[in-house]
């Protein structure tokens, strides 16, 4: 991630354009709240890849890989050892995906 992605990112617009993806019946489910909690799993998730160290050579165009599911599996585990047992994967998935849809949105995988 380049140091100007980083300025760009907002979490308050970033939980705004998820919860106008989310289907009804989880709008109703997702407190403002839940989506940063689970945000936040994501964002844990990239730093145990090393995917958020930071890399000042400002030339680098390597491609960030991970798997979706993996990303998905690992948000719903630390969930349940936090203690939070009311998401379901395929609920995170819809956030999740919501999520990258957001950092595509912004330019923050360019």
């Amino acid at each position: 991630m380049k140091k100007e992605d980083e300025l760009l990112y907002d979490d308050d617009q970033s939980v705004h354009f998820i919860k106008n993806q989310l289907p009804d019946d989880l709008k109703q489910k997702f407190t403002d709240d839940d989506i940063i909690y689970i945000v936040d799993l994501i964002y844990d998730f990239y730093d145990s890849k090393g995917l958020m160290d930071n890399n000042d050579d400002e030339d680098d165009d390597s491609v960030v890989d991970f798997d979706e599911d993996e990303l998905i599996n690992f948000v719903v585990h630390n969930a349940v050892t936090d203690g939070v047992n009311k998401y379901k994967a395929e609920d995170i998935a819809v956030i999740v995906q919501a999520e990258l849809d957001y950092c595509e949105s912004i330019g923050m995988f360019e």
